[in-house]
């Protein structure tokens, strides 16, 4: 039943992504998170102090999100079985962002094709974290493929592994592990000691997953013809490649699928974060590069859910 109702939240994904005006547990998750520094977080606490406040952010957020997905899970199943499977899709679901993230790509597809650099600049500032102010088309269209690259593993096969292993609680625990990392895990004075437990705890926590979605990206560009040779070679030799421990291992082999070249120094928060380059530039980055990385997402996805949901099976037996 477990497998039929993740799979159940994986369509339901595909096919209506993540409405703006719908309720999301993630806002929920990043409305506490800023309250919490808006309310306990001071300019003027030490260093060591913003260094705990960061850890109990970290942790009453994460209990906070696991408890909560828990709890209307039991309540729900106590008043009809019906509803309990309802409720465990719709929580499932708001899990994944498959569409969601293939969505914001085709955007800047037709801005880039279509609409001023200005525009592409504003719609790229949506889904990253850099400056965007001075980007160019091709570093626009690089932006893009990065963060659907990375966000294949921390929008869709990550909160599918952990929904696999432990349900709608286990998977609503790592969104909020991975929006503490969007919102205050950065190497800015900022951010530097409240976010310091965020960045790393995201690290771990992400550690197997962007392993397995390297694999599952490299077997995608198998089956889409996208160059496995060089996916793999560029993978392996480029992984590592990255600032994050994790990061590496969805570019690089992203970049060797598609023959393009990414990362490079950027700006986060008017700081200048020196990032190594990944893959070679065989060809100019272009919208083109975003709708095969699209590709890869769908396929990364679906081979994801096959072979957790086999995995699941067999142990269930």
């Amino acid at each position: 039943m477990t497998i039929i109702l993740i799979i159940l939240a994986f369509v339901l994904d595909l096919l209506i992504g993540d409405p703006y005006h719908w309720p999301h547990p993630v806002k929920v998750i990043g409305n506490y998170i800023n309250l919490f520094q808006k309310d306990f977080v001071k300019p003027t606490d030490s260093s060591k102090k913003k260094y705990v406040l960061g850890g109990f952010l970290w942790l009453s957020t994460v209990i906070f999100a696991y408890l909560a997905t828990w709890i209307l899970i039991v309540v729900a199943f106590n008043i009809n079985a019906y509803l309990g499977m309802a409720v465990f899709v719709y929580l499932a679901y708001t899990t994944l962002a498959t569409k969601s993230l293939a969505k914001e790509g085709k955007k800047i597809i037709k801005t880039l094709e279509n609409g001023t650099i200005e525009e592409a600049r504003y719609q790229v500032s949506m889904i990253v974290g850099r400056d965007t102010s001075e980007l160019t088309r091709e570093e626009i269209a690089k932006a893009t493929v990065e963060t659907i690259a990375e966000n294949t593993s921390d929008g869709v096969i990550a909160p599918m592994i952990f929904l696999f292993i432990g349900g709608p609680p286990l998977a609503m625990a790592y969104k909020a592990v991975n929006t503490l990392d969007s919102m205050v895990g950065y190497l800015t004075p900022k951010y530097k000691e409240i976010g310091y437990v965020s960045a790393k705890m995201d690290d771990l926590w992400n550690l197997i997953p962007a392993r397995i979605s390297f694999l599952l990206i490299a077997l995608s560009s198998v089956l889409l013809n996208m160059n496995p040779k060089n996916t793999f070679m560029i993978g392996f030799r480029d992984r590592k490649n990255h600032k994050s421990p994790n990061g590496g291992y969805l570019e690089a082999p992203a970049a060797g699928a598609l023959g393009i070249q990414l990362g490079g120094s950027h700006v986060y928060h008017g700081v200048e974060i020196y990032k190594p380059t990944i893959g070679e530039a065989l060809k100019e980055v272009d919208s083109g590069d975003i709708l095969k990385m699209n590709q890869l997402l769908y396929c990364s996805a679906i081979l994801g859910l096959v072979l957790f949901s086999m995995i699941l099976f067999l142990i269930q037996r």
